[in-house]
């Protein structure tokens, strides 16, 4: 078998590479019995005394690296913040390493440089260490950047991906398919009478004010896969169903008409700024009114709730009902 740009897109293909080649050949996967690579999360957990420490890494190889509503800087510092977040851990530090093309513009380096701060200076994190290294441009496309985040939160109140709960209201903090179908659409140069940007933003501020309010069960940022792979892997680990309402799912009107064009379901792309919430139903009403008033949580809504059934069922605009089944992979490559 090759490695094929699949195996890195989120849905079923990565999955099972992750767990037939890398977590079959490793041993230590856990450290004083936090949650570890094995749970498949948004990052791991250390316990340390009356806490514990999350912490998440990630890779960053997006074509292009400047797009509409962000760069490889911003994606890169917002994505590692957000993954941190879903742990329920207020996020602290970012480690950052780069790796850059022979010839590359150090004035785009510098812009790179300012959109990390940037997301940085909102949510209260440091790049407190990091490495830069160069390579040959004929054998590296303009940049990579792997950074690892780390966070803290109280011990005991981490969030896991699979602690939904049947009744739980299904809380999605905004619209789908906004930097996945940007992307697409903007290295195949269509046009749309309402720019289309990326939603890539950072998350905590949502987060933690849904956890001040309390009964978040679950959460999860819908990055590679889209919703459809993060609705389908938090009701599989929690062994529960969710019945969710079309209606309700925010959608832009240019997605739409970008996803017709390309043939794509915006519910299996990427976004980089929302997270999908499991929520106690008594909760939910005070969690939704506090996360639209922040700037990037105006869209959200209840989308649905969970079930004792084992699938996410849709139930269409048009009064049907379907499975909303996991992707086999992000149909839109080299996004984050």
């Amino acid at each position: 078998m090759k490695i094929g740009m699949s195996h890195g897109a989120g849905g079923e293909i990565m999955q099972d590479l992750i767990s037939d080649i890398i977590l079959g050949n490793l041993k230590n996967k856990t450290v004083n019995g936090g949650v570890g690579l094995e749970d498949l999360d948004d990052g791991a957990t250390i316990p340390l005394g009356e806490h514990e420490i999350v912490i998440s890494t990630d890779s960053h190889t997006i074509d292009p690296l400047f797009f509409p509503g962000g760069d490889i800087g911003r994606i890169s510092m917002a994505g590692t913040v957000n993954d941190v977040a879903v742990m329920g851990a207020r996020p602290l530090a970012i480690a950052n390493a780069m790796v850059i093309s022979e010839g590359f513009n150090v004035d785009e380096l510098e812009l790179i440089i300012k959109s990390m701060d940037e997301v940085c200076q909102e949510t209260g994190v440091a790049i407190v260490t990091g490495d830069t290294k160069v390579m040959e441009n004929d054998k590296l496309d303009k940049m990579i950047i792997s950074t690892t985040g780390i966070g803290i939160a109280p011990k005991g109140a981490i969030t896991r991906d699979s602690g939904l709960k049947v009744g739980d209201k299904v809380i999605l903090t905004g619209s789908v398919g906004d930097h996945g179908i940007s992307l697409m659409s903007y290295r195949e140069g269509f046009g749309f009478e309402t720019d289309l940007k990326s939603d890539v933003a950072p998350v905590w501020g949502m987060v933690g004010a849904a956890l001040d309010i309390g009964g978040v069960h679950a959460m999860k940022d819908p990055t590679r896969g889209g919703i459809a792979n993060a609705l389908n892997e938090m009701a599989s680990k929690s062994g529960v169903g969710m019945f969710l309402d079309e209606e309700k799912i925010p959608i832009k009107r240019e997605v739409h008409a970008a996803s017709e064009m390309l043939g794509i379901d915006p519910y299996e792309v990427a976004n980089e700024g929302k997270v999908i919430m499991g929520v106690a139903p008594e909760k939910a009403d005070e969690i939704l009114e506090a996360i639209r008033k922040n700037k990037y949580g105006v869209e959200a809504q209840i989308i649905g709730e969970v079930t004792t059934d084992k699938h996410v069922i849709l139930e269409t605009m048009m009064g049907g009902k379907r499975i909303l089944e996991a992707p086999i992979a992000d149909p839109v490559p080299r996004v984050c």
